[in-house]
């Protein structure tokens, strides 16, 4: 590893999808710059995980969306490179009351929208009542806000109904994006996606493509870039999100030069990558996330929690972890969910973790009541290690006497059916790793597939939301983790660095969570 930790670049980013170019480059837009240079700036094609479901960037969590959608949408605020927060939309940091009620937000003048229209803040209300309204995260935020207000066209003022610590966090998010759009253009279901970013949607043909092109009326922010916060700047002229699968694909098209960038690759590539230095850049992102595994507690077999539970104590994730990566140097398996030296660290449930005991698991299912119904496992061989870690969950779970049904569907399908409780017990997805408790995964929220909602969540998460000081949330923080071993609403399997790639030509790439493009250009 050494030989290639000195061309591999490794930083902190949020997993994202990948997926399969079918034959060659066809159904490109013709005469565009998907063989040639374009323009004056040119095209960066991406190799993505798969067809985002959707381009809204509220209704979909799903980090493909988010990935392509911000270069369209902005939030009020975002992160720097060290996860701190930052003033986007905003023109600074918001004015907060004493009591840590009441936040005012003052906006940036001269923002404009896609369609030309100036940003103020009617658009910023409608917006975030949109987000409220229809996203997983904002319903959750939206239970903790008395009011919201414009008090004038540059000021938006946000009533709280009780402290709550991760309100700026989650309207930095990129997933599940709390996006500022004209009032005009909200609506239920979007026909318009307008927003405020340096990029706009020029056209989007399902299953080949997503192009954005440049805004050249962008306002940007006059600080330097760090993160996603900062100076964005919009030097290609078109950014070509390719839907590519297989991942096999998106190896060989990032070391043919067909593609600039290309997405979760497989580990085991890692040294064809090395050996086509220095036209082809490795990536390989540390602490990138965390695989997990979400329950149905609403419908189904593992309604009822005695039985999530067996399920847990028949599970490996270990073993899952080695059947997902392979090369130790990709995975840890460890029960805590946040990393030793972080304010979050417990070993809070750890007992739970790992167990991989059928003969237990097997007498847990009994006195629960379990009648030999089907567990229906959900998962898309888009990403590769979900697939294997599925097969390795159900091989243990029929040693406890389970009977299981593996259901393998393309990411966008099992994105559309994990919103039915009647189609699923148990699907494969995974998250990223964020300094902020409460922004991942979804089900911490409310109204995420898997409907964790109990009033022992409740109780857990107010007092840990209702303190803004680090170091008391900690303490705090290990009985969530506590709780969720308990009730077991999901399981997180361990962490995982990722692998991913770039051309060399493509320059001025800063690797995050969720991969950006402004502030990228192509050399010749």
């Amino acid at each position: 590893m050494n030989a290639l930790a000195l061309r591999v670049r490794t930083s902190r980013r949020q997993l994202l999808a990948a997926a399969l170019l079918a034959a060659g480059c066809a159904g490109l837009p013709a005469g565009s710059a998907w063989a040639q240079a374009a323009h004056k700036g040119g095209a960066a094609n991406l190799a993505m995980i798969g067809e985002p479901q959707s381009l809204d960037p509220m209704v979909s969590s799903t980090d493909l969306v988010g990935t392509i959608m911000q270069h369209v949408y902005e939030p009020l605020f975002t992160f720097d490179a060290q996860w701190n927060l930052q003033p986007m939309l905003a023109q600074a940091m918001p004015v907060i009351s004493a009591d840590g009620l009441t936040y005012t937000i003052t906006l940036r003048k001269g923002v404009k929208f896609h369609n030309g229209k100036e940003m103020v803040a009617d658009d910023v209300v409608a917006s975030l009542q949109r987000w409220m309204d229809v996203s997983a995260r904002g319903k959750a935020v939206g239970q903790e806000i008395a009011s919201m207000t414009a008090k004038n066209p540059q000021t938006v003022e946000i009533k709280l109904k009780a402290v709550y610590a991760p309100l700026l966090a989650h309207l930095a998010m990129p997933s599940g994006m709390a996006g500022i759009m004209p009032k005009e253009a909200v609506a239920p279901v979007l026909k318009d996606f307008i927003g405020t970013g340096p990029y706009q949607l020029k056209e989007r043909k399902p299953d080949q493509f997503t192009v954005l092109a440049r805004f050249d009326q962008y306002a940007a922010r006059s600080e330097p870039a760090s993160g996603y916060a900062g100076k964005r700047e919009a030097q290609l002229d078109e950014l070509r999100f390719v839907p590519v699968p297989n991942a096999t694909t998106r190896v060989e098209g990032v070391l043919s030069g067909q593609f600039q960038y290309a997405d979760l690759l497989q580990v085991e590539s890692v040294g064809r990558l090395e050996k086509a230095a220095p036209n082809v850049v490795p990536i390989v992102t540390q602490n990138f996330g965390f695989p997990y595994i979400v329950f149905n507690t609403k419908e189904g077999v593992l309604a009822k929690k005695e039985l999530r539970q067996a399920v847990q104590t028949a599970m490996g994730p270990a073993e899952m972890l080695q059947a997902g990566f392979g090369d130790k140097r990709f995975f840890a398996a460890e029960p805590n969910f946040f990393a030793k030296g972080t304010p979050y660290y417990s070993d809070a449930g750890a007992k739970q973790y790992n167990q991989k005991n059928p003969q237990l698991a097997k007498d847990q299912a009994a006195k629960a009541g379990y009648k030999s119904e089907p567990i229906r496992i959900m998962a898309s061989r888009q990403y590769e290690f979900h697939y294997n870690m599925a097969l390795v969950m159900a091989e243990h779970l029929k040693r406890a006497g389970f009977k299981t049904e593996l259901q393998v569907v393309d990411w966008a399908t099992l994105v559309q059916r994990r919103n039915d409780a009647k189609l699923w017990d148990v699907y494969m997805t995974h998250s990223g790793l964020f300094p902020e408790p409460m922004l991942s995964p979804p089900q911490m929220g409310s109204g995420a597939p898997g409907w964790w909602e109990t009033e022992t969540k409740k109780a857990a998460l107010a007092a840990f939301n209702g303190e803004p000081d680090v170091a008391k949330r900690g303490p705090l923080w290990g009985k969530v983790q506590a709780l969720v071993y308990d009730e077991v609403p999901f399981v997180e399997v361990g962490k995982f660095n990722a692998l991913s790639a770039r051309s060399s030509k493509l320059q001025g790439y800063q690797p995050m969570p969720w991969p950006f493009f402004w502030n990228t250009s192509l050399s010749q």
